[in-house]
């Protein structure tokens, strides 16, 4: 569908936008770096270390960053990346069952394949984490906790309050556990679907629903778990109870995006039977919805933590304040709100590819950088710090999952072949035209 040439010089300006304030980032960034180090020096003796180069709040420092922790902070920003991409696929499936929906039917086999990325690729890519984390190279509380669930002597009294979750004890069991869960859960809705593909059995949507049902309640209390373990807890004195679901809205709107370029890349292709352009517009409008579901999310735990001005919880974004760590700041602000949001205001550009072609791009890139602002100002609090080791994390990760997805993707039907709502799925408010009739049923 054409869009006005003022749109499009509008899409043009805000990339150049865009492009522009993260290069400036990168320039000041560099800058910082290269700031003289016997200022780094005086700073570093001008503040107490607590544990392994950190300070009281858990912020380290350029004399701290070892080699290892460069490695292990970039790993764990492109793993909560790829790990936002599996949760939110869950999330996908199981509301699809708790709703009964007919429209996402042709696309359930994307989410499928891609929730169960979580065993084994999951799992394998979440054993690094924990060994990093136990050995002192993450989590700077760790070093001071042991296997029990009572706190240490040397413990402070923030990490002392929450020792029943924040020990290595409960760190490695509730991770393990938890992504062992989520990995039964994802095989079962798989299985069901597969199975059905067989003998068209209702029985095997009953089981769906009734999964879902209760799922939803674990998938909730799971997902806020795995945020807090992994990346709430870099600075475990931060409070925020809006923190998981700030990661989960995130999460959904980077997987919306992907679902949408992966489903017109297979319009023409394996999902060309069952893919309207309705099926298309409805997955914009959900990409357009938790645009604005992100921004109320971040806004809210924003101002709530700005207005009650607790040192617990404004520690955190006074360290993003710095440096920096303000111009990223903005960066989400305008590029993961501002930018998609004025984008898909107009009906037509959701379905042009001359829109979400570039904004599905800036969606995984505004995601990734929302990461970075979450994690690496612990390692690096003057200032954004961008080293060989992001890419080569980010992109080993994605390439290996990616391959994975395909393989299941090609090893399964392209869509639940006999699912009770695929025939309504197939129209979708849509008469087809006289020549689609036929694939169409």
């Amino acid at each position: 569908m054409n869009i006005s040439l003022f749109f499009k010089r509008l899409v043009a300006a805000l990339a150049c936008v865009g492009v522009l304030t993260f290069a400036t980032v990168r320039v000041l960034a560099a800058e910082h770096a290269e700031a003289p180090k016997a200022v780094a020096g005086q700073a570093a003796h001008a503040e107490t270390p607590a544990a392994h180069g950190h300070d009281a709040h858990g912020h380290g420092g350029p004399d701290s960053s070892d080699i290892v922790q460069q490695i292990a902070y970039s790993y764990l920003t492109a793993f909560m990346f790829v790990l936002s991409l599996i949760v939110a696929s869950m999330f996908f499936i199981l509301i699809h069952h708790l709703f009964d929906a007919a429209w996402s039917v042709p696309v359930m086999r994307i989410a499928e394949h891609m929730a169960n990325l979580i065993f084994p690729y999951g799992f394998v890519a979440l054993l690094p984490i924990i060994g990093l984390a136990l050995a002192g190279k993450l989590h700077p509380w760790i070093p001071l906790t042991d296997w029990s669930l009572t706190p240490t002597a040397a413990a402070d009294p923030s990490l002392a309050v929450k020792s029943v979750l924040f020990n290595k004890l409960s760190f490695t069991v509730l991770l393990l556990g938890i992504f062992g869960f989520w990995a039964w859960m994802a095989r079962s809705f798989r299985g069901f679907s597969v199975a059905q593909d067989k003998d068209g059995a209702a029985i095997w949507t009953r089981k769906a629903r009734f999964l879902a049902g209760w799922g939803i309640f674990a998938f909730a209390v799971t997902v806020t778990v795995v945020v807090f373990l992994l990346m709430k807890s870099l600075q475990h004195q931060f409070f925020s109870t809006m923190y998981g679901v700030y990661y989960f809205a995130g999460s959904m709107w980077t997987v919306l995006a992907t679902y949408y370029g992966i489903t017109r890349w297979l319009q023409r292709k394996e999902l060309k039977p069952v893919i309207l352009p309705n099926h298309i517009h409805d997955l914009g409008k959900w990409f357009f919805a938790f645009t604005v579901f992100y921004a109320y999310i971040h806004f809210s735990q924003y101002f709530l933590i700005w207005n009650a001005a607790v040192p617990e919880e404004t520690f955190w974004y006074v360290l993003r304040e710095k440096g920096t760590w303000e111009h990223v700041g903005f960066l989400i602000l305008f590029g993961h709100f501002f930018l998609p949001f004025l984008l898909l205001l107009r009906i037509d550009s959701k379905m042009s590819l001359n829109v979400m072609g570039p904004m599905l791009v800036w969606a995984w890139l505004m995601h990734y950088v929302d990461m970075t602002y979450n994690v690496m100002p612990v390692l690096y609090p003057k200032g954004l710090n961008l080293t060989l080791w992001d890419p080569l994390c980010f992109g080993g990760l994605v390439a290996v999952f990616a391959w994975a997805w395909l393989k299941d993707f090609r090893a399964f039907p392209a869509w639940p072949q006999k699912h009770p709502r695929l025939k309504e799925a197939l129209v979708h408010h849509e008469i087809p035209k006289a020549g689609e009739a036929a694939a169409h049923h």
